[in-house]
């Protein structure tokens, strides 16, 4: 409790300080009495069965399917946000879909999918319902992804990741001043969740940089921020750069070029990393998986789809028997790049 009566939110470096019923910076996050309430529980801005790689999460149960979901709001405020209509909202009636972590599960198992995915907007602001599904997850033999840009309190952070199995951090770029321009935020707490994430945690990482002409895509803060990941994090941990397309506030900005992805790809592996891919584009050799021991191709891509698969059940490669970074299992076919919005299923 402050001196003026505010009490303050630790789940972000926001550290927002709220009067009774004010809500936080990210909209859904709310003072009501002495306690911080999540007004989105229980209700998301739709359900769909996506492919892992779309997350993207390339080293983790490849090809299978993830129950994905989202619900309002974000405690970043970023102005190229791709999914801004969900994330930016602040109309809790787009929130149509009421679902209880029991009928999730439920759903994702009759879909036969692999994991829950936490995505679209930051699950982050969500941290109770998502928290309460991956549980109810985890008892049914599911996995849990967070699709998260890592912005989280210190305090919050064990108590969310420790039920996810997989998380992908965009790391939007690596320069104050891009993040607190274009994001409203800081940089350096998403490379101290980084560092905690890998090497004080069981969870499997991926990092995403979504590349936007003229603000982050320089040869100089690509060097910086691909040293970073190789020396800090390891040479292993995989980097996928994206497209960026206009929307939401930098609509004068044209898409990133092919080129781009491939000049970024090519200063990420100068600076030794091992797997690095490029996203929202067909370019079968930037969604390749190679060994990083004989050079071998162990499984071919083009944007989401999966054209060839070479792994072992434990996750080798076929020719040097080298196990290959990630979380592997037995491969049963690849569920493409289909997109399947889903109801969920009831209880009678």
């Amino acid at each position: 409790m402050q001196a003026d009566g505010r009490i303050q939110c630790d789940l972000c470096p926001r550290l927002c300080h709220l009067h009774d019923e004010q809500r936080g910076a990210c909209f859904v996050r709310m003072r009501v009495g002495d306690e911080m309430v999540l007004t989105t529980y229980g209700r998301s801005s739709g359900f769909c069965i996506d492919p892992i790689e779309k997350k993207p999460l390339n080293h983790f149960y490849p090809g299978s399917s993830v129950f994905s979901f989202g619900t309002a709001g974000c405690n970043l405020a970023c102005k190229f946000c791709q999914n801004w209509d969900i994330s930016k909202s602040r109309d809790m009636d787009r929130l149509m879909d009421a679902a209880s972590p029991d009928e999730i599960v439920r759903t994702a198992l009759e879909w036969r999918c692999k994991s829950i995915a936490f995505t679209y907007n930051d699950p982050v602001i969500f941290a109770e319902y998502a928290i309460d599904v991956a549980n109810a997850a985890h008892a049914a033999g599911l996995k849990t992804v967070a699709v998260t840009a890592g912005y989280i309190g210190e305090q919050a952070r064990d108590d969310f990741f420790s039920v996810m199995d997989a998380a992908n951090v965009d790391l939007k770029a690596f320069s104050d001043d891009f993040y607190v321009k274009l994001c409203g935020a800081e940089l350096q707490p998403v490379l101290e969740t980084l560092r905690w994430l890998v090497h004080e945690t069981d969870v499997w990482v991926e990092i995403t940089t979504l590349l936007i002409p003229g603000r982050n895509d320089s040869d100089d803060e690509l060097t910086a921020l691909t040293n970073w990941v190789c020396q800090t994090l390891g040479p292993h941990v995989p980097l996928h750069f994206t497209a960026f397309h206009p929307d939401f506030k930098l609509t004068d900005i044209p898409a990133t070029p092919a080129a781009t992805l491939s000049r970024a790809r090519a200063i990420a592996q100068a600076a030794g990393l091992k797997h690095v891919y490029t996203g929202n584009v067909h370019d079968p050799g930037g969604g390749t998986t190679y060994c990083a021991g004989c050079g071998a191709s162990l499984i071919r891509r083009d944007w989401y789809e999966i054209l060839d698969y070479r792994l072992d059940e434990l996750g080798c490669c076929p020719r040097c028997a080298r196990p290959l970074e990630g979380r592997f299992g037995r491969f049963e076919g690849a569920f493409g790049a289909r997109r399947i919005p889903v109801a969920i299923h009831r209880s009678a």
